[in-house]
């Protein structure tokens, strides 16, 4: 009889090792190789391998025209931040990923959406974390009681699937892939081998029966997907659940949709009801605004959706050799390029000063187009003077001094004018004819905003 090969895998990269090594020579990850037992060939296949084509059949390929294609009606839940960041309602057939922190409230938002989508649609709920008693009470809690839900405390993935193929539902649920294994595999639930198994065999489960499936999985350390990087490539979407602590806020964002556009934010608040919506989260971050040196309004597109957010500098002397440069929400380089510029062509020593920059509501923004703002804040902070109330700038630093304009401004002019926004900095050649817009074409005009005392 044939012996299980032992082998050690990378829960990181999947590398595979015939021993286990402290560090990964891949991705050179510390403790991050767990024992796997491979199953001989000759032995018996796993319920992945049962949906595959059998081995030496020849296939018949097909043209793109000869093939015939049908109108998918997306599910929508009502819940309209999910229903947007999953790119309009979830396409069936697809294969969906939630993943976050723990208890940051995966469970609670599916639950949540499970509720809705099953008044319309048939919804099967796995949860293979947590008993059925745990998931009434949770559902008592937030008032999600629908009777056309319908649950399972199993995670044998041949259960779920014979289920499945038995009374063909239109939206499957488990929580989460990580508990979820074969019962004939010699690996522990959780490993590279299992995640890999049991993903490939929803996965086909999906797409050949036309069920949408959406599953929760668990985060590493470093804030990313747990598991091999195969299955971020496997699935049609990945969604990450990310906290903001100081108002309790959820922000639900899409890194991955093949049925939508990428890096679009749903919000939520936490309650003691559950998840609830808060569709306007822009009133909400500008209720948190002050008019003080220092501060200044800028707007940045997530996906589709413009943001109107505070970025907050503090600028001091020194009392070291090396002055502190502490930035938060932003890239640190970029901040640290911008003060070079503004010392450069300003005469303005920053490299004598300690610069502390962050941007408010715990979102990080990567947009050059912020360039203007963290360059107004800065000398805002340095002289000590606030800008206009309600000021927005919007353009881009070069090398030279000069300010460029941005794309897509006409959006985010429109949903700042919808917020009460009464000042506008741009570039000169940026084409907006707006009122109360001043343009500047270099960084040596922004010295008027605090020179004739415009922002006293």
């Amino acid at each position: 009889m044939a012996k299980n090969t032992v082998t050690f895998s990378c829960s990181n990269c999947a590398h595979s090792s015939i021993k286990w090594l402290g560090c990964c020579p891949s991705c050179n990850e510390w403790n991050s190789f767990v024992e796997e037992h491979k199953t001989p060939a000759g032995t018996k296949t796993t319920g992945a391998r049962k949906l595959q084509p059998e081995i030496g059949n020849s296939l018949k390929m097909h043209k793109l025209q000869e093939i015939v294609t049908t109108e998918q009606h997306r599910f929508f839940s009502g819940i309209t931040e999910w229903d947007n960041v999953v790119g309009g309602g979830i396409m069936p057939g697809s294969l969906l990923v939630l993943t976050g922190d723990p208890g940051i409230g995966k469970s609670t938002l599916l639950l949540h959406v499970a509720d809705k989508l099953a008044q319309k649609h048939a919804v099967f709920y796995f949860s293979s974390e947590e008993s059925l008693e745990q998931v009434k009470s949770r559902a008592e809690r937030i008032d999600s009681l629908t009777n056309n839900l319908l649950f399972s405390d199993q995670a044998h993935i041949e259960s779920i699937i014979a289920t499945a193929q038995e009374h063909k539902p239109d939206i499957i649920i488990i929580d989460s892939i990580q508990n979820c294994f074969f019962s004939d595999s010699q690996t522990f639930p959780g490993t590279i081998g299992q995640l890999r198994e049991t993903s490939f065999a929803l996965m086909r489960l999906a797409k050949e029966n036309n069920i949408a499936i959406i599953m929760t999985c668990h985060i590493t350390k470093e804030g990313h997907m747990a598991g091999p990087k195969t299955l971020e490539h496997m699935v049609d979407g990945v969604f990450y659940l990310q906290g903001e602590d100081r108002w309790n806020t959820r922000i639900l964002r899409s890194v991955k949709n093949r049925f939508g556009a990428i890096h679009e934010l749903g919000f939520f608040a936490m309650t003691n009801k559950g998840m609830e919506e808060v569709p306007h989260i822009n009133q909400y971050l500008l209720d948190e605004t002050a008019h003080a040196p220092g501060a200044v309004l800028v707007s940045c597109l997530e996906g589709s959706r413009p943001l109107l957010l505070e970025i907050q500098a503090l600028v001091v002397p020194t009392k070291f050799n090396v002055p502190q440069r502490v930035v938060t929400g932003l890239d640190h380089k970029r901040v640290v390029l911008i003060a070079a510029i503004l010392e450069k062509y300003l005469q303005i020593r920053f490299s004598a000063h300690d610069i502390f920059v962050k941007i408010s509501g715990g979102i990080k923004l990567t947009e050059s187009s912020s360039d203007l703002a963290i360059a107004l804040a800065l000398l805002s902070s340095y002289f000590q003077q606030a800008l206009p109330e309600k000021a927005l700038a919007l353009g881009e630093l070069s090398l030279t001094g000069s300010i460029k304009p941005i794309n897509a401004i006409d959006t985010q002019i429109k949903e700042a004018h919808k917020f009460g926004i009464k000042h506008l900095f741009v570039a000169h050649s940026q084409k907006l004819n707006t009122p109360n817009t001043a343009k500047f074409k270099n960084v040596y005009q922004l010295l008027g905003l605090f020179e004739s005392g415009q922002s006293q």
